[in-house]
């Protein structure tokens, strides 16, 4: 935890609760998924604190922010370069920890320099694919 202090993080045992919940989750929460399950131990905690928490982390690079979901940002606390795999019917969102080389001939790049990537993968989840049958 002090990696959160020194980046200036006043590390109150809301802070503390959304943090504990971020590490090593793998399921790619929103906003609104945290706050159910912090708020159970938390109470007065408010949306907003844990909104802030995310924005204070996500400028800090701890946390990336996700637009895979048109409904609803997720989190992913993950920020080591990884792509997504992402069901199609429920939403569910697995790592691709893969680095893919794809080089984009000059007359695509448009004077860009590339500097990454980021994969989104769709389909259907064996939970989904199960239910489906």
């Amino acid at each position: 935890m002090h990696k959160f202090k020194d980046m200036g993080l006043k590390l109150t045992p809301q802070r503390l609760a959304v943090l504990s919940y971020l590490e090593d989750n793998t399921d790619h929460p929103s906003a609104d998924d945290i706050y159910k399950a912090v708020s159970v131990y938390y109470p007065t905690m408010s949306i907003a604190t844990v909104y802030n928490t995310l924005d204070t982390l996500r400028e800090k690079g701890y946390v990336m922010e996700l637009s895979i979901d048109p409904g609803k940002k997720r989190f992913d606390p993950n920020t080591a370069l990884h792509h997504h795999l992402i069901c199609t019917s429920c939403k569910r969102v697995r790592d691709v920890p893969v680095e893919f080389a794809i080089d984009l001939p000059e007359e695509m790049k448009g004077n860009f320099s590339i500097t990454g990537n980021h994969i989104e993968f769709y389909g259907i989840c064996p939970v989904c694919r199960e239910k489906i049958q």
